[in-house]
């Protein structure tokens, strides 16, 4: 059985001189230290870290620095940028700080906080005679949806910045299956309390830790902090999400002709038609009509129907028996999506032109919104981790689509629309010489 754990002391460290580039910071939090134990863990602002490496800068204002350490921009409102720093981590303002520095001075982070913290604990290890002693280096950060600061680990070596008790059991003997207390974080944390800008004290001494809370190496480090970006549900602020995944979503949608088994998520296709209806459209006009074919009888029905009109076509062309089929199979795409949407056309609210030039720009004014229509859906279905392709046939034979699906006569079929989940992630699109397709007057 795990012991209770004991009482945790949290012990200022007082009488670190100033910190300037170049000093040998170990050296001078070795003079400033108390007696240190076995376990014990010493906590560490960033800003000192930074400051004797050299990480203030003259001559560059904030708003350059923030910049400069800026891989990604999260959130912005006004003049303050949420922002992912070169360390992967997620900073207002990048953690470039102009307090406590002399005056035209910003003062950035360390360049790698867990190099720091390993290089601060071998000096510490080496000087006090020490095996378990783990070092944390600290910033100060805000919380998406909490109020105030509080400092955070950014560098550590030596502790179990992440402590993964999954796998293990609650008191009650139940197997904790997301338990992933941030150590690291939690430490920093405990050590602000005693340090801070406002009282010139930079670092701490956390004593009392369970064993298992420090390790015998250096450790992952921070660095086991920093959710990955595939698993992050909150990687852009509002603003930021909207534009950022209309960019993606239109870049997403390319032609998928294989799907996994299983139907897509009613809702998604539900949503992906919502926004596909949100199209523009002419003289105020509702032009679109789509189809849902859900049951396997309407889309055999449906695809059989197309298929003859096909194959008539053909051998009206002269194609023989073997070159029908040939052809007849590349619309096997159809057959294999778990849905098909029909997109139709109705031009009620079109107006009337007594002259043929008139009458055909309308007639195209009409079909261009029914396929703004068709690529809303599209990339719609995109953002909606949905796949789709976008086939025409129903075009070439609107009557036999129209029967056998039962639709008003008045609905133009503008093609057929496979979707489903992607069977695989669709190949990157190669990138298109803009010059050759865009004039510039």
């Amino acid at each position: 059985m795990t012991p209770p754990p004991g009482p945790v002391t949290v012990l200022p460290v007082t009488g670190l001189p100033e910190v300037a580039a170049g000093d040998d910071l170990g050296a001078l939090l070795d003079a400033a230290l108390p007696q240190l134990a076995e376990g014990d863990v010493v906590v560490v602002s960033s800003k000192v870290v930074a400051k004797a490496e050299g990480r203030a800068l003259r001559g560059v204002t904030r708003d350059e620095a923030v910049t400069a350490e800026t891989v990604r921009v999260v959130a912005r409102r006004g003049p303050t940028r949420i922002v992912e720093t070169r360390h992967g981590l997620v900073l207002a303002a990048a953690g470039v700080d102009e307090s406590n520095v002399e005056p035209g001075t910003v003062l950035l982070l360390p360049s790698d906080p867990d190099a720091s913290a390993r290089a601060l604990r071998a000096a510490l290890r080496a000087s006090r005679g020490l095996d378990r002693l783990g070092v944390v280096v600290t910033d100060t950060a805000g919380r998406a949806w909490r109020q105030g600061q509080t400092d955070i680990a950014v560098g550590a070596a030596g502790v179990r910045a992440l402590h993964d008790l999954r796998g293990s059991t609650d008191s009650s003997g139940r197997v904790l299956d997301v338990t992933l207390p941030a150590l690291g974080d939690e430490l920093a944390g405990a050590a602000d309390l005693v340090k801070g800008k406002a009282t010139g004290v930079p670092a701490a001494v956390v004593r009392g830790l369970g064993a298992d809370a420090l390790l015998d190496d250096d450790g992952p480090g921070a660095a086991a902090l920093v959710r990955p970006a595939d698993e992050d549900l909150f990687r852009w602020g509002t603003a930021e999400a909207r534009a950022q995944g209309a960019r993606a979503a239109v870049g997403a949608r390319r032609t998928v002709r294989s799907f996994a088994p299983g139907a897509p998520d009613p809702e998604a296709v539900r949503r992906a038609l919502a926004a596909a209806v949100t199209a523009p459209a002419p003289h105020h006009t509702v032009p679109w009509r789509f189809a849902v074919v859900e049951t396997a009888a309407a889309r055999t029905r449906l695809l059989d129907a197309m298929q003859a009109a096909w194959e008539a076509d053909l051998r009206v062309d002269g194609f023989s028996g073997e070159q029908v089929a040939r052809r007849v199979r590349r619309g096997a795409v159809l057959r294999g999506a778990p849905l098909l949407v029909v997109p139709c056309l109705v031009s009620d609210g079109a107006h009337d032109y007594p002259d043929a030039r008139r009458s055909a720009a309308e007639r195209s004014m009409f079909v261009l919104a029914a396929g703004a229509g068709i690529e809303a859906l599209l990339v719609a279905l995109a953002a909606e981790g949905l796949g789709s392709a976008w086939v025409s046939s129903a075009l070439f034979c609107p009557d036999a689509a129209r029967a056998a699906l039962d639709l008003d006569a008045s609905w133009e079929p503008m093609g057929t629309v496979a979707v489903g989940v992607p069977a695989a992630a669709p190949p990157a699109r190669p990138e298109r010489p803009l010059d050759e397709l865009v004039v510039l007057r």
